[in-house]
């Protein structure tokens, strides 16, 4: 069953995101600067739905439990240099 990513904006650019799979959730802080939400999207997706679809990639490559707790989306790229193409490639 695929993991279920629920995302809750709490500030400006700040969010609470929750996945759920069978065996358990986790919770996740992920804050995003609006300089890397205008690169990854020209402002032709909403926030919440950058940050849902930067969990599903990273849910493809690493299991909930590996991912930060408290991250700054920018991160992302540090360990998956093919993060920021996917993301535009995906959500323009």
């Amino acid at each position: 069953m695929k993991a279920t990513i629920e995302v809750e904006q709490k500030a400006d650019l700040n969010f609470l995101v929750r996945v759920r799979e069978p065996g358990g959730e986790s919770i996740h802080h992920v804050t995003l600067k609006r300089k890397d939400y205008d690169k990854l999207t020209d402002g032709k997706a909403e926030p919440e739905d950058l940050i849902k679809r930067s969990f599903e990639f990273l849910l493809e490559r690493e299991p909930k439990e590996s991912i930060l707790a408290r991250f700054d989306l920018s991160v992302i790229g540090r360990y998956f240099p093919e993060y920021e193409s996917e993301m535009r490639r995906g959500l323009k």
